[in-house]
């Protein structure tokens, strides 16, 4: 080319959940039944949407205004839902302070883009690539990140993140997804007040990713980051559809916009992703037509409780399995649809196998792990073994050596069945 055309931060785009789609879906052709643990999409899982729900959005479409443009911010009567929503939480919010986005991957990524290059946002770790990949895309840098300590269920270490605050002062937000993903961890009050408290110290912004508000189901209550900010911590929170009916391929999340006026330089900020938008000129119009009416009906509160409720039930029952399998370390999640394990130091090693059925496959793996993290080279030897397919924590940006598997498969005995060979798996690998 006559000139570099390629974005200075292009390297650092990586997203592990769908990378190892490519080789999955060639050991599938190879012969082996992939079982896609890797992404949380709740339909590929086979999750049925509930004919309610399906009934609401079939008289939406049967409407003329669900195929024209939104207004950019959203459609009216959506925001009015969502404000009408934070309201009877006792919350205060404007409809002027919503916007929606065409996903939460897009807000994501417009979030990071027009946020000054020379500022860094400082996330969790294990970190969702989305979101590490996007800051340390728009700022040409590794991602700075605070440590979830997998020896105290995934609690973040708020020594830790205080102090990165404090030597890095190109540092201007926090990043907060709650529940967690990949862990599944619900934060504490106590650790949300501390992390608004290092915000407050040093004049940060909060991004508090909360597209799992609504799916908790452990013993830590979900608290919303905006019952903590006071009037004087700028906050986005980032909300969804995706996860909750569940409709993921509707592309539809939305920020909320809280204190936006306490800081001048925030104030601005959020105006510059508002006319980002613009250029955009709106969101999809159809799920936000939807949305209203889903939120007003009385069945949606029983439908997100009967969601949790499973979840629950598959977090209970692989907490039992895998606390069992020596050298595994695997806090139970608390809310999301995750649950990540780690492995003991020096338990993994680049000599350690699975039995391959075929020839093919198994010259395929060898060859393809050659320069894989621990982690890595183990997932590819899971998957061609059993057809699994999880997503190592090395591709959430950490140097933790572990996995990711979702809680979504609806059908009890697949389940009990799917953690049996996981089990098996494990222990024959860690044991060569």
């Amino acid at each position: 080319m006559r000139n570099n055309i390629v974005h200075p931060g292009a390297d650092q785009l990586t997203y592990e959940i769908r990378g190892i789609v490519k080789d999955a879906h060639h050991l599938a052709s190879l012969g082996v039944d992939i079982i896609w643990e890797n992404i949380g999409d709740p339909i590929a899982k086979g999750v049925e949407v509930p004919e309610w729900i399906k009934d609401i959005v079939k008289n939406v479409v049967s409407d003329n205004s669900a195929y024209g443009y939104s207004p950019t911010a959203g459609v009216t009567d959506a925001r009015e839902a969502i404000v009408q929503m934070r309201a009877a939480e006792g919350r205060t919010l404007s409809s002027d302070d919503i916007l929606f986005f065409n996903g939460l991957g897009d807000a994501i990524s417009i979030v990071y883009s027009y946020l000054n290059q020379n500022s860094k946002v400082i996330g969790p770790n294990p970190a969702y690539p989305t979101h590490s990949s996007a800051e340390a895309a728009h700022s040409d840098s590794p991602h700075v990140s605070y440590e979830l300590d997998p020896y105290k269920n995934w609690l973040p270490s708020i020594d830790d993140l205080r102090n990165k605050v404090k030597y890095n002062p190109a540092i201007s937000a926090i990043l907060i997804i709650n529940p967690d993903n990949p862990t599944g961890m619900v934060y504490p009050r106590v650790i949300l007040e501390q992390i608004v408290s290092i915000a407050r110290e040093y004049d940060l912004f909060i991004i508090s990713d909360e597209i799992y508000a609504n799916i908790t189901y452990g013993n830590e209550p979900f608290v919303s980051i905006y019952d903590l900010i006071g009037d004087d911590v700028p906050t986005l929170v980032m909300r969804g559809l995706s996860k909750e009916i569940p409709w993921p391929g509707a592309r539809c999340g939305w920020i909320e916009f809280h204190n936006r006026t306490s800081d001048s330089v925030f104030d601005r900020y959020v105006t510059s992703l508002f006319d980002a938008k613009m250029l955009q000129v709106c969101a999809t119009t159809l799920p936000q037509r939807v949305l209203p009416k889903l939120f007003s009906d009385p069945r949606y509160t029983a439908h997100l409780q009967e969601k949790s409720a499973l979840y629950k039930k598959r977090a209970d029952e692989a907490y039992k399995v895998l606390r069992s399998i020596p050298g595994i370390i695997a806090p139970k999640p608390e809310g999301a649809f995750y649950y990540s394990v780690i492995f003991e130091d020096g338990v993994l090693n680049n000599n350690q196998t699975l039995a391959i059925e075929t020839k093919e496959v198994q010259e395929f793996i060898q060859k393809t792990v050659q320069e894989f993290s621990p982690d890595k080279r183990l997932v590819y030897y899971l998957m061609a073994s059993t057809g699994i397919c999880v997503v190592p924590l090395s591709g959430f940006n950490s140097q933790l050596h572990g996995f990711r598997f979702t809680l979504l498969e609806p059908d009890d005995q697949t389940f009990t069945n799917l953690l049996s060979k996981l089990k098996e798996s494990m222990e024959y690998y860690i044991s060569r």
